[in-house]
């Protein structure tokens, strides 16, 4: 979790500006002047080293090499400036911090300039208030011996959500919390026993939603941690100027290709279009329009069909969540060139919306019938920083275990939390260890209990039959058509979803003509529809209380009631 102190702190930071912004505006000083004491604090080490490098005569080329191994990282300074050097000049310090910003590597300078600090510099200076901020940030410890790379990303997510909140800018943004995370990526490694055990061993990640990358320096950590001798390269795409330049501050520092994290749409302009991944990972916007990509979108329908990332259909304009999962899946390798897995984080919706024949059924229909769906684990509520709303983590693979073939698990884990100690935003449950642990287990040993259901795939399809009954006049007799078939009565039509594992026949037989015998099917219109009514698995009959306990109850409340009455009378 953040460190809730170190954020605040940074956060009262927010006094100072008060009647010079507005607070729609703090993130624009807050966020770049974070990043920049970390980058000062990280670099401060191997500062001398750098500075001496910089001395020396060299080609551009071997210059750029040899200042970033002089610093340790993909990042370096060579300005004679630190925070504190800084604070020593008062009176020329707007342009030593500019001097100091420009000694930065070009790929940090760029993360600056999405933040267009430059301008905030100047307007903090005209303002007399370039020296105070200045000042309180150099009093935040935020070296690497104090907060490690995952935390500081928290410290990120906590600041970014408040300054959204302020900014009224809190629908479709949702950070996914770092034990939700690790959850994904525990589920997502489980059965590589290269990665986890081999050596020399190397991966790929992919996060095509990266915000401040969350979910990328989580997985690294994950490996890192169980498997020094394994290589996880990193790659992602992020559309929030502000996240994307926290995103590649962190992989810099961390030692990662920044190339490899793009800035820009993921839906209308993706940046790793040819590339497939073995492992990926996200948190799409939960239920955002995407509208503003709706032509590129469907132009990539119509004419890639199949060949591109949306070829079983699209879905409704107002959720988008279902187009980053078919990108996400478009993305995975073949079989015979080790296969993928994808964790993603989604609501609800994705589960069910959608009649047959829609494109969010048509959707669910292509991942079932090609067996990628292994296994969804419902979350529990309250579990994000800016919704309340149920969860699921969708766990997909094209290189499943034979015991999993053609089989989907589902997994209730909406009752494992703890209570937070104090709410973050809507945030008010966690997954603790032990929580995880267990839906780990469960996942691993695939068996039924009463939180683990696993089905067909083709349990979740259905056929959508039209069923008609004839037009009858005034006097109750049936029109007939000129083939002397009965003419169906518009008013009257009717469908039925019949499980695909049951006859339509024997159905329509036993279900239907009971009830209604003139009723006949109308089997050209037919359709295939998939959902996966995740609910109704778990769902337990609860026998209503028998009535004479009831009564009782009312019988009690309405003396009690009485005797209110009563006193107030009295009174």
């Amino acid at each position: 979790m953040p460190d809730t102190n170190l954020s605040s702190f940074i956060w009262s930071i927010a006094e100072l500006l008060r009647n010079d912004y507005k607070q729609s505006e703090y993130g624009k000083v807050i966020l770049p002047f974070t990043l920049l004491r970390r980058l000062d604090q990280v670099l401060e080490p191997t500062k001398d080293k750098v500075l001496e490098t910089a001395k020396q005569d060299l080609p551009d080329a071997m210059r750029d090499h040899m200042l970033k191994e002089a610093a340790g990282f993909m990042v370096y300074n060579t300005s004679r400036f630190t925070f504190e050097k800084l604070l020593g000049d008062a009176d020329h310090l707007q342009a030593n911090l500019l001097d100091y910003l420009n000694g930065f590597s070009p790929a940090a300078r760029d993360v600056f300039e999405k933040y267009d600090f430059h301008n905030q510099i100047a307007r903090l200076d005209a303002s007399n208030l370039l020296y105070l901020v200045l000042q309180r940030f150099t009093a935040v410890d935020l070296s690497p011996k104090r907060v490690s790379n995952t935390d500081m990303g928290s410290i990120f997510e906590e600041l970014i959500r408040r300054f959204a909140e302020l900014s009224n800018e809190t629908a479709g943004h949702h950070f996914t919390p770092r034990e939700v995370i690790r959850l994904m990526v525990h589920l997502l490694f489980h059965d590589d026993d290269l990665v986890l055990r081999g050596e020399g061993t190397v991966r790929t990640l992919y996060d095509p939603c990266a915000g401040t990358g969350g979910m990328l320096s989580i997985a690294d950590e994950y490996i890192s941690t169980h498997n020094p001798n394994a290589q996880l390269a990193l790659y992602g795409q992020e559309v929030n100027a502000e996240s994307y330049a926290i995103c590649m501050a962190d992989m810099l520092i961390t030692d990662h290709e920044i190339e490899n994290i793009v800035f820009g749409n993921t839906l209308s302009n993706p940046g790793h279009r040819s590339k497939r991944f073995d492992y990926m990972l996200a948190n799409p916007p939960f239920g955002v329009d995407w509208s503003k990509d709706e032509k590129a979108v469907r132009d990539e329908h119509k004419n890639d069909g199949f060949a591109g990332r949306f070829g079983p259909g699209l879905p409704r304009k107002s959720d988008g969540s279902l187009l980053f999962l078919m990108h996400l899946a478009s993305h995975m390798r073949a079989l015979e060139e080790g296969g993928s897995r994808i964790g993603i984080v989604l609501n609800g919706s994705p589960l069910f919306t959608g009649a047959a024949g829609s494109g969010e059924s048509e959707i669910r229909r292509y991942l079932l019938e090609n067996d990628l769906v292994e296994a969804i684990v419902a979350l529990p509520t309250d579990m994000f920083f800016n919704t309340g709303i149920s969860t699921y983590v969708w766990i997909l693979s094209n290189k499943k275990e034979a015991r999993r073939a053609g089989k989907v698990q589902l997994i209730n884990a909406a009752d494992l939390w703890k209570k937070m100690k104090k709410s973050l935003g809507s945030k008010r449950k966690q997954l603790g260890a032990d929580d995880i642990d267990q839906i780990v287990k469960l996942h691993g040993a695939f068996e039924e209990d009463e939180r683990v259901r696993i089905l067909d795939t083709d349990d979740f399809g259905y056929t959508t039959v039209t069923v008609n009954r004839p037009l009858r006049d005034e006097s109750g007799n049936i029109n007939l058509d000129k083939k002397g078939n009965p003419k169906p009565d518009p008013k009257l039509k009717d469908t039925e979803n019949i499980p695909l594992k049951v006859d339509v026949d024997s159905y329509f037989a036993e279900q239907v003509l009971p009830h209604v015998p003139d009723a006949w099917m109308d089997r050209s219109k037919d359709k295939i529809g998939y959902e996966i009514p995740f609910t109704r698995y778990f769902y337990k009959y609860e026998p209503p209380r028998p009535l004479e306990e009831i009564d009782a109850d009312l019988q009690a409340k309405v003396a009690k009631i009485q005797s209110m009455l009563s006193e107030i009378s009295q009174v």
